[in-house]
């Protein structure tokens, strides 16, 4: 059978008036309903009109990324951000006809008590009432997309876009890295005000909204929203104790060892990408030599890992190459209707090319596995599920990395390492920052910045800014779309890099039973909890007491062995 390749998918869009017209005939169905069986043939009905939604919703947006400045898809995520809500109030009508139904208990034996609990969180997060509010956060958060997608930035007379930009803080040169900075800073500067505009109307926009709903601060919302099963926001905020206690001291000493080595008197924003002397390490090939290289890595790995590999590229389903007007981030989506996921990224050069092909072909290969199984309402799991099939197919990609790499493919290991165990308290850093901005939604600019340069103090307390333009005042935080985007995303990351290295050490002692655990993680990925999931495959539990320590010993081991 021939593979339809992405840019030849069709799109029309979904309109809302046929999401209501969908909806009512479920509704009508519901009513008339005589067993659960009847339930389930009206959900089957209405789902599939549903995923028509949601694949023309991910197609719009994903060709608005790739070209941000194309005004017809630009017209298109208008439309959506204005009707969206108006579907996510469909979608909570619905959940709450399946909760309500007189046959639950029968409907959950057939289903499962995770998507009940899934529906329960759902009718949480909305009401007919936040609906122009949620219509203006869509709007504005596009504003920022817009924004990021098409700053100029200028480094040595040069302009770039931030994603390429971003690539020279790896290079071996500390003049290159620095100037790098100097020009990032310089770049956010001269759209400083708006980016402190959309921020504060974001804050204020989601508090109004949790307000509405009854909610004493955003932060309760936000977690709703993330559709958070397993954990709470006390949990979160014990799992970051443990990384200031456990993490930050071990990084600090890999830090001061980097240092030493490099005989500088500190370790500057522009030195943080930098993990010991000698050359930069970067990829020995081309492009197209990657994906040919990955190829042979994924059929090594498994036919099955290997076949899927082989149906993406048939299907074109990569865009990698950086230009300007595309959205500077990486992601990975899927277009449900046609069982295709799509990944999209911004080649600079650098480590990060490798790193950000084997993450998103993780998600890629678990939305795959979602998508073979008869019902895909539970999908992947939550986000800290999702980033664990990213984050850990990195590194079950380590053996082939001589090839991306040549006889650079050990540094690479090591850098990748430390980067990952480096990446813990930046992340924490992020969602505390975020628990404190919802707590204090009146706080200025000014104030917003002094938050950040705090925590910086707190877990990242080697850091120097060099008094770099705009940066040092406490604004890296601006770049990072998911506190724009996202809010409260991002701690899924920091849970997700626990497991990811666990089942790395596991690998290095088995690797085809890790790669077989990994495999079977993915597949169970929507029907099982987090830590059910890191239990089965036979790993820490990251809210363990002294899981972080652990990790730390095992990590440093690993580390030390490369050098």
């Amino acid at each position: 059978m021939s593979v339809i390749k992405v840019a030849d998918l069709p799109y029309k869009r979904y309109t809302i008036e046929e999401g209501k017209a969908a909806f009512e005939k479920f509704e009508n169905a519901m009513k008339e309903a005589m067993c659960a069986n009847c339930v389930m043939r009206a959900r089957k009905a209405f789902r599939a009109e549903m995923r028509k939604y949601e694949t023309q919703y991910s197609l719009a947006y994903c060709r608005y990324t790739l070209n941000t400045k194309d005004e017809f898809y630009k017209g298109e995520m208008d439309y959506y951000d204005n009707v969206g809500p108006l579907f996510s109030e469909i979608g909570t009508n619905y959940a709450a006809l399946m909760l309500d139904s007189p046959y639950r208990t029968d409907l959950e034996k057939r289903l499962g008590s995770r998507l009940f609990k899934m529906w329960e969180i759902a009718r949480k997060t909305f009401s007919p009432e936040i609906i122009s509010d949620l219509q203006e956060e869509n709007t504005v958060v596009t504003e920022y997309s817009q924004l990021m997608s098409t700053m100029v930035f200028v480094y040595n007379g040069e302009e770039m876009p931030l994603s390429v930009l971003r690539g020279k803080l790896e290079d071996a040169d500390r003049s290159v890295r620095k100037a790098a900075a100097t020009a990032i800073g310089e770049g956010l500067e001269k759209n400083a005000e708006k980016l402190d505009d959309i921020y504060d109307r974001l804050v204020k926009i989601r508090t109004r909204i949790a307000k509405k709903l009854g909610y004493e601060t955003f932060t309760e919302l936000g977690y709703y929203r993330m559709g958070r099963l397993d954990y709470d926001a006390d949990m979160v905020a014990s799992f970051r104790e443990n990384v200031r206690k456990s993490l930050v001291p071990v990084v600090g000493k890999i830090k001061e060892q980097v240092r030493r080595e490099l005989g500088y008197d500190s370790i500057t924003f522009y030195d943080n990408d930098i993990y010991g002397s000698g050359s930069s390490i970067v990829p020995v090939l081309d492009k197209d030599g990657m994906f040919k290289e990955a190829q042979k890595m994924y059929d090594a790995m498994s036919p099955e890992i290997g076949a899927f590999m082989k149906q993406m590229q048939e299907a074109e389903a990569f865009d990698v190459e950086s230009r300007d007007g595309k959205w500077g981030g990486g992601y990975c989506t899927v277009f449900e209707d046609y069982k295709q996921p799509f990944i999209l990224a911004n080649f600079n050069g650098t480590t990060g090319d490798v790193d950000v092909l084997t993450h998103e072909f993780g998600h890629a290969f678990a939305m795959k596995k979602a998508l073979d199984k008869p019902d895909c309402e539970l999908g992947i799991g939550g986000s800290e599920t999702a980033e664990c099939h990213s984050m850990s197919m990195e590194f079950f990609s380590w053996p082939s990395m001589n090839a991306f790499f040549g006889a650079d493919g050990d540094r690479y290991r090591r850098k990748h390492l430390i980067s990952a165990l480096d990446f813990i308290p930046y992340g924490v850093m992020v969602d505390e920052f975020q628990h404190e901005i919802y707590a204090n939604p009146d706080l200025t600019p000014a104030e917003r910045k002094n938050v950040w340069l705090n925590l910086e103090k707190k877990y990242r307390p080697y850091m120097d800014y060099d008094n770099l333009p705009y940066l040092s005042l406490g604004t890296r935080w601006q770049y990072q779309m998911h506190i724009y985007e996202s809010p409260f995303y991002y701690i899924d990351y920091c849970l997700a890099q626990t497991v990811a290295i666990g089942f790395l050490c596991a690998s290095r002692e088995n690797y085809a039973e890790a790669l077989e655990a990994y495999v079977n993680f993915c597949q169970t990925g929507g029907e099982k909890s987090f830590p059910d999931l890191i239990s089965d495959a036979g790993l820490s539990d990251p809210f363990e007491d002294g899981a972080l320590d652990k990790m730390a010993e095992k990590t440093l081991a690993i580390i030390n062995s490369f050098n």
